[in-house]
């Protein structure tokens, strides 16, 4: 039997960030609807199957091209968001991203239509972040790595410094929780969004995940939810940092952060992806069967699957 290559380790890693993120995609897209809370309140697991959005689609592009390229190969990202896209773009997929998507579909240099979008700023969304955990999961031994190769993943569809900064906030996250497999305890908790701060790029993203730190892991959900945003404005700046808080706040138990999260309401399906992608990385114990089964199964390129 061949020995097992560093490549091939990092890969199990963001695959284990995938299936977590794809699974927090799934639950919670199930909850867009007026019972949602009371659905939550009464921890009402939703009826599969639970189809991903465009969250889980674009990560699974990150996954493939890891495998390829064994880092961001931004040219080919860019062309498997594409393909992706237009294959399957009844997936949630917002108006800049069909924009963008569109363009670089027909052979328009992904550069120029990621600048070109909201009026030249480029988008400052959570889409970066919303796929970066299994970049963190893949290069979690290369925390460089982890903030440059996040930085580019991010800068194909999202221009702006806050959209890349998502994605290295997540990125760093998964990297962090990868890190914490073997004991999480309190310290450990704690620690994740010290952690992340230290290499964030100064940004309103960064200012955002330091107002977490300052909010207890035992505050209520409330006070996070109303102090940090939770994607209502589908913006890195108010998605992020509440992700991390529940992170951290459950980074030993998946179905607890999952549950926590949606609790949230705002961008859910966003939300408990980052989140999944993330706490896949720390929690012992496999996430259950009942979650894995109900999410609708994912399709890899050959060289991207286990």
């Amino acid at each position: 039997m061949e020995a097992e290559t560093a490549h091939d380790t990092r890969m199990k890693r963001a695959h284990r960030s995938l299936e977590g993120l794809s699974i927090g995609d799934g639950f919670g897209e199930r909850f867009f609807r007026a019972s949602a809370m009371a659905l939550i309140e009464q921890r009402a697991m939703p009826e599969g199957p639970w189809h991903h959005t465009d969250d889980t689609a674009m990560a699974c592009s990150i996954v493939e091209v890891l495998a390829h390229a064994e880092r961001i190969d931004q040219d080919m990202l860019a062309e498997r968001f594409a393909e992706r896209f237009t294959k399957d773009p009844d997936r949630g997929y917002g108006g800049g991203a069909v924009r963008l998507l569109s363009m670089i579909a027909i052979g328009h240099p992904w550069r120029e239509a990621s600048r070109d979008l909201f009026g030249g700023q480029g988008s400052f969304g959570n889409g970066g972040a919303m796929r970066a955990a299994p970049i963190g999961a893949y290069f979690a031994d290369d925390l460089d790595r982890v903030v440059a190769e996040a930085r580019a993943s991010g800068e194909v569809t999202h221009a702006h410094p806050e959209g890349q900064a998502g994605a290295i906030g997540a990125a760093l996250a998964a990297a962090y929780a990868h890190q914490c497999r073997d004991k999480v305890g309190p310290l450990e908790k704690e620690g994740l969004i010290p952690f992340v701060l230290q290499r964030m790029p100064a940004s309103e993203t960064r200012d955002g995940i330091a107002r977490a730190a300052e909010i207890p892991l035992s505050a209520t959900l409330d006070r996070a939810a109303s102090e940090l945003g939770t994607g209502d404005a589908v913006s890195a700046m108010d998605t992020v940092p509440f992700c991390l808080w529940c992170a951290a706040r459950h980074l030993d138990d998946f179905e607890e952060a999952m549950w926590t999260t949606v609790a949230g309401l705002g961008d859910r399906d966003t939300t408990c992806a980052i989140v999944g992608g993330i706490v896949a990385m720390s929690v012992q114990k496999p996430i259950p069967s009942v979650w894995r089964d109900s999410r609708e199964r994912l399709y890899l390129a050959m060289d991207a699957l286990p």
